[in-house]
């Protein structure tokens, strides 16, 4: 199996904490240069000292904020110049938005997920793209959710936008195929992150039981009986991000442990 990313340039937004950090850290490790994409420069430099080096790899940073479309269309497109349009692999990946319930939401908060979810990701693959189909080679990957397949109780706005990424995804994997790029969504099941830590205390405070119950709640409801690790969400990416995917295109690859319940 050729995992190998050598000679590859990988975007990869969100990629600070969580699922994010854990794929760039993999796919450095495999021989990508990256560019790490996140709105916190501190966090941003961080992991850029934690990333594999050797000769063939130059890495970068974009420090830009998913809430400000306007700021990261700018920002991409100037990057763009700076690695000389070569890009293989971007890998969208945004966090939020908060939970509670769908009949509760305001009108304002589909509007900013939205654009950070879907918006957001548009502009990247515009960004991208070009440089890939002159590549003739290009691999676009999706960190969504399960939710995709079985909506989230208590994330409705989230289940909603989330949703409307994945058709996104789908269609743009029609439109670009022919130009050798591969479009897929990798939906990770309860994973331990800062993300679904937050989540938990939330949902664990309206319910008014602890933080280990809504965990426990959790685990249980998986076949394997526990918590994903970034880790493990990490090498479905690196994958999907390889050669050996060729063949892979318009899918959505859950990663949740055998997810069969709410």
């Amino acid at each position: 199996m050729n995992l190998s990313l050598n000679n590859k340039h990988a975007i990869l937004c969100g990629s600070t904490d969580g699922i994010g950090k854990a794929s760039a850290l993999l796919m450095a490790q495999r021989g990508a240069s990256l560019t790490l994409v996140a709105r916190n420069q501190k966090k941003l430099d961080q992991t850029l000292s934690e990333l594999s080096t050797d000769h063939r790899q130059v890495h970068f940073s974009l420090c830009a904020d998913f809430n400000e479309p306007d700021q990261l269309k700018e920002k991409i497109t100037n990057h763009m110049k700076v690695i000389v349009d070569q890009a293989n692999i971007l890998v969208n990946n945004s966090g939020g938005p908060h939970g509670g319930a769908l009949i509760d939401a305001k009108e304002d908060e589909f509007r900013k997920a939205f654009e950070r979810l879907l918006i957001c990701n548009q502009i990247m693959a515009k960004a991208v793209v070009p440089s890939m189909k002159e590549l003739g080679e290009g691999r676009i990957i999706n960190i969504i959710s399960t939710s995709v397949r079985q909506v989230i109780p208590g994330l409705g706005v989230s289940n909603t936008i989330r949703g409307a990424v994945a058709q996104w995804a789908k269609t743009l994997a029609l439109e670009l195929g022919e130009f050798g790029i591969t479009v897929n969504n990798v939906l990770p099941g309860y994973t331990a992150t800062n993300r679904l830590q937050s989540l938990a205390e939330s949902k664990a405070k309206t319910m008014g039981v602890t933080t280990e119950h809504i965990n426990e709640i959790w685990k249980n409801n998986t076949s394997l009986k526990r918590l994903g690790k970034p880790e493990e969400i990490a090498s479905v990416v690196a994958f999907l991000a390889s050669e050996d995917s060729s063949y892979i295109n318009g899918h959505d690859v859950s990663v949740d442990g055998g997810r069969f319940g709410a």
